[in-house]
């Protein structure tokens, strides 16, 4: 199944249990219900907002935005992240005030909503599995789900302590430790998102060990300026200015064939922009390589 069909019919799943747990939560007076279905709807916003990211990933780079609109899936992820921080906050002020007022709850309307929520949810995260762990924008509305799924399971739990025992606290504490799961997914993808419109070094790959691999390839006497960063998930890209011995000046289509062979292969680096120059040539050399062609577009080195 597509990417973009996936998180159609995760949303289609989600848009119908945000209704069951709204006034399920209204006539249950679960505040755990009540709050997942907030929940809910934030991730109605962010698989909304995953899809038109993914729509408008696809279309063709312009002269203005030359690399696209692949940038538009990272700020998709950003923006669920921070709604999630939101949530989270949300749940934790509404549980400290049930805390310390507890209402009556229904366990048995409450357990039933909530096992049907667990069971949706479950549904739409094995939808989303498949595509989250190579795709930022996939994997934040896959993180919404997994939150989801996660509160369901303590909304099942805090139902069956209600139906059982009459503890009604147990929807606060519940609700508080549900708004913990969700904070730390929340933060985590705000961090990676971050990193990313910072134009850091993608995760796992060491700047370090990049530049002895360029020195490695024959012919490559030095590097300067060297930067490495990610341009949406899954395309990694890299620039420097490449010294080539003087001895070896004419090889350098080769050598730039064979680092790109090198780069790709080790660290996932599918865009590379190189500057080759030589000690007699500082303005730099002059020659150009058919590139291959990577995620539908191609790219000159």
């Amino acid at each position: 199944m597509s990417h973009n069909k996936s998180l159609a019919l995760a949303l289609i799943i989600t848009l119908v249990i945000l209704f069951a747990e709204f006034f399920g939560g209204i006539f249950s007076n679960s505040l755990a219900l009540i709050s997942d279905a907030g929940h809910m709807l934030t991730d109605v916003m962010a698989l909304t907002l995953s899809l038109l990211a993914a729509y408008f990933a696809v279309r063709p780079a312009t002269k203005e935005k030359t690399f696209g609109f692949y940038r538009l899936e990272i700020l998709s992820a950003l923006l669920n992240g921070v709604v999630l921080t939101l949530v989270a906050i949300f749940i934790f002020y509404e549980a400290y005030q049930r805390l310390f007022h507890p209402a009556e709850v229904q366990g048995g309307l409450m357990l039933v909503i909530a096992m049907v929520g667990l069971a949706a949810n479950a549904a739409s995260a094995w939808i989303l599995s498949a595509g989250s762990s190579h795709n930022l924008n996939l994997k934040g509305a896959y993180l919404h789900v997994i939150s989801d799924l996660i509160s369901s399971v303590g909304v099942v739990i805090a139902g069956l302590i209600i139906i059982f025992t009459g503890y009604r606290t147990i929807d606060p504490i519940v609700s508080f430790l549900i708004g913990l799961l969700i904070l730390r997914g929340a933060l985590w993808l705000v961090y990676d998102s971050a990193n990313i419109l910072l134009e850091s070094a993608p995760e796992g790959i060491n700047t370090d060990d990049v530049a002895k691999t360029i020195k490695s390839v024959r012919g490559v006497k030095d590097l300067h300026d060297l930067h490495i960063w990610t341009i949406t998930s899954g395309l990694n890209a890299i620039s420097a200015h490449l010294l080539i011995r003087d001895d070896e000046a004419d090889r350098a289509p080769e050598i730039l064939k064979e680092l790109n062979e090198r780069l790709k292969k080790s660290y996932n680096i599918s865009h590379s922009t190189f500057q080759t120059e030589c000690v007699s040539c500082p303005e730099g050399l002059i020659c150009k390589m058919e590139p291959k062609e990577e995620h539908g577009h191609q790219h000159d080195h």
